[in-house]
């Protein structure tokens, strides 16, 4: 039965003595000369006037998780586009039911005010 595993194993085994090689091979063969200007985060070119650690608003997070969250429920558009017609009125209805229920979360987050930027 181990022998049937070998193959991945030693393939695994591979894998990780590569990862390891390149890692070791990098840091002993690197250029190590730090400077003030290596130091520096870049950000297109544009020398930074604050603080990479400063707080951004809740706002700004509250966007993103919207953003992701009607983001990932669009991708269920998708595949039901492909079979919407095998499915006939009842994978419409089932659909327009879900939009509906996207459509009024958005008014409730619009009503609450979470799309507005204050600052």
């Amino acid at each position: 039965m181990l022998s049937d595993y070998a193959p991945i194993l030693v393939f695994l085994g591979i894998c990780v003595a590569f990862g390891v090689g390149v890692q070791a091979l990098s840091a002993a063969v690197g250029p190590r000369k730090p400077t003030p200007e290596k130091e520096l985060p870049y950000e297109s070119g544009i020398v930074p006037l604050e603080s990479a650690r400063r707080r951004f608003s809740v706002s700004f997070y509250v966007t993103a998780m919207l953003f992701i969250i009607f983001d990932v429920e669009s991708i269920f558009l998708f595949p039901w586009a492909t079979i919407v017609r095998d499915l006939k009125i009842f994978g419409l209805v089932e659909m327009g039911i879900f939009i509906a229920t996207l459509f009024i979360a958005l008014i409730y987050v619009w009503a609450k005010g979470a799309l507005r930027w204050e600052f």
